[in-house]
């Protein structure tokens, strides 16, 4: 089932239909939906597709499954070739309109010396009729922004770039049209936006029985899932560690170090600028102390991967022990609203980056945390759902709520803010998953319901 993806789906249609030359880039991380994207654009294409899926294996090795690939796609006898450009030399004599597929691009880049699978390619493309086009697809992010490099040979050689990432609160939301508002932001803050990982959650199945089946046991889909592929690379290179720190909060790189002890001080920062780049991790700086550096903080970026290291990491022997059920109710149920409450705060900032990007905000300027010093209390931190429009802040409280919030609550959480952000003629609003009991002109108030009603 495809589901979202809209404006990547029609980009690659148009890519795909054009009659000038066309070499595209997918990328993004595994388990985004590249492969099933291009798949779904290729349905449009009037030719012959040839997808091929790369190995890790030797150039000649690569070379002769490519051959294979495109024998069974042409519906042609067997054929090899000694090089790359006899290849395409090849499809061209075929005289059809051809669109080739290379997915997991890496795997054959990474058979050849550093760039020289890449200056191959960019003879190839240079030289490339417009009956044959070409997609290069990878999910080693840092290995394929390579391919946008200034001093790679590929370098300006693109003429559509897919930079796909994990789908947002709003298109994730179709893999469970029928749940409640309230079901759907928990189901996203535990499970998050892979295509792949919600295709897993079964139609009208509780949370807690699709956290039973689908993550707490050993062999489990998505527990495997994490384990051995999205932490696959990360293991083999970074301390992991730093995962277990980031846990479902943000902390400051002094935190972490902190928390490493000396053993790890002098790889860190390189570590977390090579999680930055494998979108692992991320992170931010208060929109009123950008240039603050004590102030940026670092967090877990997928929403799966921070309820693995919440609460299956370090307890797997605590799961095997006492059994899911018992875990489930003694460990994990005791703080999941708490863990969906702050993953919720980033469904909140989903919302607002929509409708600024949609044109539904006028002065829109930046939106995100911003840091407060009280210096009575001697105590400082952060309000996590903040809007920079015409000059001014706009502050947002986000409540995770069964049920609906009151006006005596949003009037103490207005002097809070007022007082601690100084904010005395700022705007003050309130994201409500459950809604309100009151109405008010003096509130920006977004219910639940109103975080699903975009289209």
């Amino acid at each position: 089932m495809f589901v979202g993806r809209e404006k990547e789906l029609n980009e690659l249609c148009n890519q795909f239909s054009s009659n000038n030359r066309t070499a595209v880039l997918v990328y993004g991380k595994r388990r985004v939906g590249k492969s099933t994207l291009i798949a779904e654009a290729a349905k449009s294409f009037d030719g012959v597709v040839v997808s091929h899926l790369c190995a890790r294996s030797t150039f000649e090795g690569n070379l002769s499954l490519l051959c294979r690939s495109t024998s069974q796609a042409l519906d042609l006898p067997p054929f090899t070739v000694q090089t790359l450009f006899d290849f395409f030399d090849f499809l061209e004599a075929q005289n059809k309109r051809i669109l080739l597929i290379l997915d997991e691009y890496q795997y054959f880049k990474d058979s050849l010396r550093k760039g020289e699978l890449d200056s191959y390619m960019q003879a190839v493309i240079d030289r490339l009729s417009t009956n044959v086009k070409i997609v290069l697809c990878g999910s080693y992010v840092t290995v394929m922004r390579e391919l946008l490099d200034r001093d790679n040979p590929l370098f300006g050689r693109f003429t559509g770039i897919v930079y796909l990432h994990e789908m947002d609160y709003y298109d994730a939301r179709r893999f469970y049209p029928h749940d409640s508002v309230h079901d759907k932001i928990a189901r996203y803050a535990v499970f998050g936006g892979s295509p792949y990982v919600l295709s897993m959650l079964a139609p009208g199945e509780s949370l807690e029985s699709s956290v039973k089946r689908l993550l707490l046991p050993q062999n489990s889909l998505l527990r495997s899932h994490v384990e051995n592929i999205m932490l696959a690379e990360i293991r083999k290179s970074f301390d992991i560690r730093i995962l277990q720190i980031l846990g479902n909060g943000k902390k400051r790189y002094s935190d972490i170090a902190s928390a490493l002890g000396g053993d790890n001080a002098g790889l860190l920062g390189k570590q977390l600028n090579n999680l930055l780049d494998m979108e692992t991790i991320e992170k931010t700086s208060p929109i009123n102390r950008k240039n603050d550096k004590k102030k940026t903080f670092y967090s877990i970026k997928d929403n799966l991967m921070r309820f693995y290291f919440c609460y299956l990491f370090a307890n797997e022997g605590a799961i095997a022990r006492i059994g899911e059920d018992a875990f489930y109710e003694n460990v994990v149920a005791p703080s999941l609203t708490q863990f969906i409450s702050l993953r919720f705060e980033g469904i909140v900032m989903q919302y607002f980056s929509r409708l600024a990007k949609a044109g539904k905000m006028s002065g829109i300027e930046d939106l995100g945390t911003y840091w407060y010093d009280d210096p009575e209390s001697h105590e400082n931190g952060q309000f996590d759902c903040v809007l920079r429009q015409n000059g001014a802040y706009a502050f947002y409280e986000a409540k995770y709520y069964q049920s609906p919030m009151g006006l005596t609550e949003c009037q103490m959480e207005e002097q809070q803010v007022r007082h601690l952000a100084s904010g005395g003629d700022a705007r003050i609003g309130f994201v409500c998953s459950a809604g309100f009991d009151f109405k008010s002109e003096h509130y920006d108030l977004i219910s639940g319901e109103d975080l699903y009603c975009l289209d």
